[in-house]
C-alpha cells in the first residue's frame, strides 16, 4: 500500500549530487544498505559522466557485454560486441555465423546515410498548390539547411532533397514537408532537428498554415542496410531442416502474430549491437518495426529461399540509423570500446554488421524452432539464471542447471529442491 508520509515531490532534486539523490531514493523506498551500495556502483561508467548523460542520476544498470564469435562479413572476421540481459542470444548469433563461415558467411550493402525530418502545417486553404510552392524554393531550402551545419558540409554531409506530400487526416488536410538530408557518420536526430526548426516559419509563411511538428522520421526508409547469406545444406542438417526454416519464414510473412515473435527475434541480435555502440535502440527498434508494416500489413524483415544448389539462402533488409560520433557513442567508455573491436571507421560499416547479426539470430531462431524446439537451447541457459534466482552459488550454479536440464523441468521451486538435495549431500 501507499504510504501517505511519503512524497515524490521533491524540491530541487536535479539540483542534487548523485550520492544524495541516492540516499533520498533509499530513505523513500526502504532500501538497506547493501541494496543502496550495489545502485552506487556504476562499473565502467564515471558517476560524474552519467549525471551528465541523462537526468537525476543515482547510478547504473550494468548489462552483461558478450562477444559473438565465428562472424565473416564481406570477406573479414570480425568480432561482435553484444550488450542484452537474455541468454542464448550471443550463442545464436555464433552457430549461425559458424555453419555459414566456410560458404563466405555474409555479404552486406547500405543504401545510403539519409535521414529525413518533417515539418507538419496544417490549416492551409490550398494544400496542393502550397506543396508546389514548397517545392519551387529547394534552393532557399538547401541553403537555409546547410547553414545549421557547417561541420556536417565539411564531412561531405548535408541537405539532399525536400519532398512535400499531402495527407488526409482525421483532423484535416496537412501539408508534410520531408526533408531529406546526409547525416554521414552520425545518427543525426540533432542535426535534422535542428534544419526542421530553422525552416518551420518559413514553411508556415509560404503555406499561409500553422505549423506544430519539426521532427526526425524514425523510419529511415532511406538508410536501409542488408545481407544475406548461403547456408549449406551439410552444414545445417539437410533439407528437412532447410524446409522447416523456409516454411517458418512463410509463416512469419503470412501471419502477423507470428511475425511480432519472429522480428522480436531479429531485433534480440539487434538491439544488443546497437546498445553495446551507445546507439539508440529505440528509434532502431522503431524503424524496423514500422518498416515492417510498410506495405500495409506487419510481416517478416528476413527473407529465407533455396538456391539453385539446394542450399538455404538467408537476407535481410531494415533502417539501420546508427552512428559513430555524438551522444553516448563517443561519451561513453565501454562504447568506445565496443567500436574498437569492431574495427568501424563510418556508421555505414556498423550499419552493415548489425544488419549481418540480426540475420544471424533469425537464422539460429527459426532452426530451432524447425528441429529441437526453441526451450532446448534456450532453457538450457536459462536453467543458469534459475538456479542462481534458487540461490545457488559458485559450482552448484552449473550442477543445479545441469540437473534441471536433465529432468526437463527450468523451474524456480525445482531449482531449490534440487539445491536442497545438492547440500545435503554435501554435508
Amino acid at each position: 500500500m501507499t504510504n501517505p508520509d511519503r512524497s515524490s515531490r521533491i524540491s530541487g532534486f536535479h539540483k542534487k549530487p548523485p550520492a544524495e539523490r541516492l540516499a533520498i531514493v533509499a530513505d523513500f523506498a526502504g532500501l538497506d544498505a547493501a541494496a543502496a551500495a550495489r545502485l552506487s556502483g556504476t562499473g565502467s561508467l564515471d558517476l560524474d559522466l552519467a549525471d551528465r548523460l541523462v537526468e537525476n542520476v543515482i547510478g547504473s544498470m550494468n548489462i552483461p557485454l558478450g562477444i559473438a564469435t565465428n562472424m565473416k562479413i564481406d570477406g573479414g572476421d570480425v568480432l561482435i560486441p553484444m550488450a542484452t540481459e537474455e541468454s542464448s542470444v550471443v550463442a545464436a548469433v555464433c552457430n549461425a555465423a559458424r555453419q555459414c563461415y566456410d560458404a563466405g558467411g555474409f555479404a552486406t550493402s547500405m543504401s545510403g546515410t539519409l535521414m529525413i525530418a518533417q515539418i507538419q502545417a496544417v490549416g492551409v486553404a490550398d494544400p496542393h498548390a502550397a506543396r508546389l510552392r514548397i517545392l519551387e524554393r529547394r534552393d532557399e531550402i538547401k541553403a537555409l539547411c546547410d547553414g545549421c551545419d557547417p561541420v556536417l558540409l565539411s564531412f561531405g554531409g548535408g541537405f539532399r532533397d525536400v519532398e512535400v506530400r499531402v495527407i488526409d487526416s482525421q483532423g484535416g488536410v496537412m501539408v508534410v514537408t520531408h526533408l531529406i538530408v546526409d547525416t554521414r557518420d552520425a545518427m543525426g536526430a540533432n542535426a535534422v532537428n535542428s534544419m526542421a526548426e530553422k525552416l518551420a516559419p518559413h514553411v508556415a509563411a509560404w503555406t499561409g498554415g500553422r505549423v506544430y511538428l519539426r521532427i526526425l522520421s524514425n523510419l529511415a526508409d532511406r538508410r536501409l542496410a542488408r545481407a544475406h547469406a548461403v547456408w549449406p545444406l551439410d552444414q545445417i542438417g539437410g533439407e528437412a531442416v532447410r524446409d522447416g526454416i523456409v516454411s517458418a519464414y512463410h509463416f512469419a510473412d503470412a501471419d502477423p502474430y507470428r511475425a511480432a515473435t519472429h522480428n522480436k527475434g531479429i531485433m534480440n541480435g539487434i538491439s544488443a549491437v546497437v546498445l553495446a555502440t551507445g546507439n539508440d535502440t529505440r528509434a532502431v527498434e522503431a524503424g524496423a518495426h514500422a518498416y515492417a508494416a510498410r506495405n500495409g500489413r506487419y510481416s517478416s524483415l528476413t527473407r529465407f529461399e533455396v538456391t539453385a544448389g539446394g542450399d538455404l539462402s538467408g537476407s535481410i533488409e531494415l533502417p539501420m540509423a546508427v552512428g559513430l560520433i555524438g551522444g553516448a557513442t563517443k561519451a561513453h567508455p565501454t562504447a568506445q570500446a565496443c567500436l574498437k573491436i569492431l574495427g568501424v571507421s563510418s556508421a555505414d560499416r556498423l550499419a552493415r554488421i548489425i544488419a549481418a547479426v540480426g540475420l544471424a539470430q533469425n537464422f539460429s531462431a527459426l532452426k530451432a524452432l524447425a528441429t529441437t524446439g526453441i526451450q532446448k537451447g534456450h532453457m538450457a541457459l536459462h536453467a543458469q539464471n534459475i538456479a542462481m534466482m534458487a540461490g545457488a552459488v559458485g559450482e552448484e550454479i552449473d550442477r543445479v542447471a545441469r540437473v534441471l536440464v536433465e529432468r526437463g523441468t527450468v523451474r524456480q521451486d525445482v531449482a531449490q529442491a534440487v539445491l536442497g538435495e545438492l547440500r545435503t549431500q554435501a554435508r
